[in-house]
């Protein structure tokens, strides 16, 4: 079977979508889906990704615009992987068992806010924040998350440095 190309980024904090990073769009191109963990913060972020792919995102501290039109938390089932999304996850203290406990049937688990890449396995759970793609701030380096999933299973998952 073809995987499902699932392209995660979050923490965009943009007002104009064509300044995302070139490398970014060379990403959205060959994705089947693309979910951004929040703090999208403009439009017009939304309809450039929206050119490329089915855009899910959840609502970040920063989507002032977006308040009453976007979930807190959201759950979307892509390649038959279930994908729990959400922009803060809290403190790093019991942040697995609360992410199972808001998806509690989800193979994979997205969250932001902090802009700290992750992409870890917490029992049967896949755990990813993707960083972001443009405001690293104590990340080493700007990041996006890319997933595949075939037939219910993650067959790829991985944080992907954006250089440019």
């Amino acid at each position: 079977m073809t995987p499902t190309c699932v392209l995660v980024l979050g923490d965009t904090h943009l007002r104009d979508g064509a300044r995302l990073p070139a490398q970014v769009f060379e990403l959205a191109e060959r994705a089947d889906a693309i979910l951004h963990t929040g703090d999208i913060v403009e439009e017009d972020v939304l309809a450039v990704l929206r050119a490329f792919a089915p855009v899910t995102v959840v609502l970040g501290n920063n989507d002032y615009a977006f308040i009453g039109r976007l979930p807190e938390r959201v759950t979307v089932t892509l390649g038959g992987v279930e994908f729990g999304m959400v922009h803060d996850a809290g403190a790093t203290a019991g942040r697995f068992a609360r992410l199972r406990s808001w998806f509690p049937t989800a193979n994979v688990a997205l969250y932001g806010h902090s802009h700290d890449p992750e992409c870890s396995l917490a029992g049967d759970l896949l755990v990813v924040n993707p960083g972001s793609p443009t405001q690293r701030r104590r990340a080493p380096q700007h990041t996006v998350a890319w997933l595949e999933a075939t037939d219910g299973v993650i067959t790829e998952a991985h944080l992907v440095e954006i250089t440019g």
